[in-house]
């Protein structure tokens, strides 16, 4: 866990800790509250409350609250591409949910993360910030507190998350490149797929294309939004569906489920404040989609 803590200046000497916390530490409202409720809040390592004024030279420091999950551990693989104290970034295999449902109670990203807290000794409250498909395979971002969730999805909300993906759709894609605008709405009653709406989220997907088959083209995705089933969704609208996509009218011929690929993610470590970048090398069944469409593709990623 990272260190949460400062040394008050003569600028600082005489204010309230609790306007000071506000001043070095982005914390959430509700983080703010569990802190203060749990006594997590210390001055020269002595427990305080937020109305105490500072001198100047005393010790500040914050303990974030202990959380922990209670889904049922299982001996699941991951392919855990960083891990620190705060956050974990994991490369998704298709096939697996990743979060317990109820349609899947079990067998997915979240109870082989208690199972790798048991092997590892850590506990901590599992936090998906980002989330992908059942059957889309790539990078997600799990927060181990409160403070990395929050800090990631400001981020996000700005923009200033860059996501990347592939996706092999059916049809040859005309332009080189494009953007879709269209907003996206939740499934009628009747029905689980999302839908282009006037009265839905904004929602923007850019795409790049990589390489054209016949029948088939390679696209290069950057999210600008993040809407559930966004890609799907808009690339089903234009006249290309993704390949295996069944829901949003693909066909699984060369592919069992829909080719679609986190590739690769950069944003700003929420406590460390780095610049942190994480590819994913592309699901083995879309490779070897594509060869079957061509065998000297020059596609490489």
């Amino acid at each position: 866990m990272a260190d949460f803590r400062f040394t008050v200046t003569d600028e600082e000497q005489g204010q309230e800790v609790r306007l000071l916390m506000r001043k070095h530490f982005d914390f959430s409202s509700r983080l703010r509250n569990k802190i203060k409720r749990n006594h997590l809040l210390m001055i020269n390592g002595k427990p305080a409350e937020g109305f105490h004024r500072v001198s100047s030279g005393d010790v500040v420091s914050v303990e974030l609250p202990d959380e922990v999950s209670r889904f049922e551990p299982e001996n699941i693989p991951l392919d855990i591409v960083y891990e620190d104290e705060d956050l974990m970034v994991i490369n998704k295999a298709p096939g697996i949910v990743v979060h317990p449902t109820k349609g899947h109670l079990d067998g997915t990203i979240a109870n082989a993360l208690m199972y790798h807290m048991g092997q590892t000794g850590e506990k901590f409250k599992i936090r998906f910030v980002n989330r992908l498909d059942m059957d889309t395979s790539g990078l997600i971002v799990v927060a181990k507190n409160a403070y990395t969730q929050t800090g990631y999805i400001a981020q996000s909300d700005k923009g200033n998350v860059t996501k990347v993906y592939y996706a092999l759709v059916h049809g040859s894609v005309s332009s080189s490149e494009g953007t879709i605008d269209l907003p996206i709405a939740s499934p009628l009653p009747e029905s689980k797929k999302r839908r282009i709406s006037e009265d839905g989220a904004p929602s923007v997907t850019h795409y790049e294309l990589i390489e054209s088959f016949e029948d088939y083209s390679l696209l290069r995705i950057r999210l600008e939004t993040g809407r559930t089933h966004q890609i799907r969704v808009h690339l089903s609208h234009i006249g290309h569906p993704i390949a295996g996509d069944l829901l949003y009218g693909g066909r699984q011929d060369i592919i069992t489920r829909q080719a679609l690929h986190a590739a690769s993610l950069a944003f700003e470590h929420p406590v460390k404040k780095e610049a942190l970048s994480f590819e994913a090398p592309l699901a083995d069944d879309i490779r070897t989609a594509i060869l079957s469409l061509r065998p000297d593709s020059s596609f490489s990623f």
